[in-house]
């Protein structure tokens, strides 16, 4: 399988995933910030799963959207830059393999780009040529996968002919579809029990076995 680019999501796939609880408390934060130190328990529920509830916002509590996402996204990706500054959030071990792989590398992250560029460089992944996550703003929630806006952006940076995008969720495998790319599922450990709702083109379980399916070895 002769691939010119491959593209990969980052939590969960390069880096680990980001412990849920993390994001939850620097979403409740927020709320403190804008004057709701008791937040309903849905609404951030909503937040932690990226939605924008608008409405509720601006009628229930008098926050506008736009001024409280943008704080959302500077908190969530304050307290991963910690995360990882603690030693807590680290690439898996075989992302070393790539450095193997006869490709140009891209990162696409529904993660905010201040976080996707500092792990970058904390983690030394030089080995990707370009990197996006999703800016702090309404649109860049709007553009987040399974909306293929930053993967194109990549692709394009890249020069891809035939590409392939890598990553360990719905959003990804429909995100590539959109972009009209292969895609790769990795089932780490934390995606053990997780329903597929469309077939990628691979299934692997580590970085080291897909670059064997690929036979970049």
């Amino acid at each position: 399988m002769s691939y010119d680019t491959v593209v990969f999501d980052m939590d969960g796939v390069i880096v680990e995933p980001t412990d849920r609880s993390v994001i939850r408390e620097s979403i409740t934060g927020t709320f403190e910030e804008f004057g709701v130190p008791s937040p309903p328990p849905v609404l951030v529920e909503r937040f932690l799963d990226q939605e924008v509830p608008a409405e509720t916002l601006r009628e229930r509590h008098g926050i506008d959207p736009a001024e409280f996402w943008t704080r959302r996204e500077h908190n969530a990706s304050r307290a991963q830059v910690d995360v990882a500054r603690r030693g807590e959030k680290t690439p898996y071990d075989d992302v070393s393999v790539l450095e193997r792989v006869p490709a140009a590398l891209g990162l696409v992250s529904n993660n905010q780009r201040t976080t996707v560029e500092f792990l970058v460089d904390h983690f030394d992944l030089d080995v990707f040529e370009t990197a996006h996550g999703r800016e702090p703003t309404l649109t860049g929630a709007a553009r987040k996968k399974p909306n293929p806006h930053y993967i194109e952006r990549a692709l394009a940076e890249l020069n891809a002919e035939r590409a392939l995008y890598v990553g360990d969720s719905n959003v990804d495998v429909e995100a590539a579809h959109r972009a009209d790319v292969d895609s790769a599922f990795v089932r780490r450990p934390h995606r053990g029990d997780y329903d597929l709702e469309r077939q990628p083109t691979y299934e692997v379980s580590t970085l080291a076995e897909l670059t064997e399916v690929l036979e970049y070895s």
